[in-house]
């Protein structure tokens, strides 16, 4: 397997605060990992770290050792645009663009100079047939994004992302303000792409980690706990917080 993000002693403080405790975990290409834990044990802090958007937080210092592709992001010579096309995100509430469904996933590809009209097209029809949402949008591509339901939203946001071709996709709760049908619209379209692309995605909800994961990571209090290959770690965690965190003991 190839390590796409490798992560060692990150610790992030909001001031005199500190939220995460010394993280070491890396990601492997071409999988789905997922983030689990209580409210406030981390998960989103360490998942905004790895495309630096903790950045906008005013007093945030993170620090530690974050590669991807075995470069360090937290040089001050990043290129934060270049970082953040390949390594997008998707965020808990669907964030659609108010203009069309075509301008929203054409977005990311004006925004990095693309001019060229006929592959602007080509990429928005690939990357919404992509996001499982082609047949719903094909012949209303001028409509608006926020008309359709959130579910629609939600994969419409994943087409964006994946529009500009990133490596990595953060995926943080996107399912958790859909309902039960949109969730699994969602999750079915992440199962036929988590060969294209890496995904690292935080949820709440136990059983999604156990059905579409390859990789499973626990936070507790701004430590990681345990991470390894899902099926074995539902199974038979290592660790007894493990256990006892996914028989449901507390969270």
């Amino acid at each position: 397997m190839t390590k796409i993000i490798t992560t060692k002693a990150v610790r992030l403080k909001y001031g005199d605060s500190e939220a995460l405790h010394g993280i070491d975990l890396d990601f492997e290409a071409k999988q789905l990992t997922t983030l689990i834990g209580p409210s406030g044990c981390g998960k989103s802090t360490f998942l905004r770290c790895l495309n630096r958007m903790n950045d906008d937080i005013p007093n945030v210092h993170v620090s530690g050792d974050i590669k991807f592709e075995g470069h360090d992001i937290y040089t001050n010579k990043t290129d934060l645009v270049a970082l953040r096309k390949e390594v997008g995100m998707v965020f808990q509430q669907p964030t659609p663009f108010p203009f069309s469904v075509f301008d929203n996933v054409a977005f990311g590809l004006r925004l990095a100079g693309i001019k060229d009209q006929a592959l602007i097209e080509e990429r928005v029809i690939e990357s919404l047939k992509q996001a499982a949402i082609w047949n719903e949008t094909k012949d209303v591509l001028d409509r608006s994004a926020q008309s359709f339901s959130g579910g629609q939203q939600q994969r419409i946001c994943i087409a964006r992302a994946l529009a500009v071709r990133p490596k990595i996709v953060l995926l943080d709760e996107p399912t958790s303000a859909l309902d039960p049908i949109s969730s699994a619209e969602v999750e079915r379209t992440l199962i036929q792409l988590k060969r294209q692309y890496t995904f690292i995605m935080v949820t709440h909800n136990l059983q999604q980690a156990s059905r579409i994961s390859d990789q499973t990571a626990f936070f507790m209090n701004g430590d990681l706990i345990e991470s390894g290959a899902t099926e074995k770690m539902f199974i038979k965690p290592k660790q007894q917080m493990t256990n006892d965190y996914l028989n449901g003991r507390f969270g």
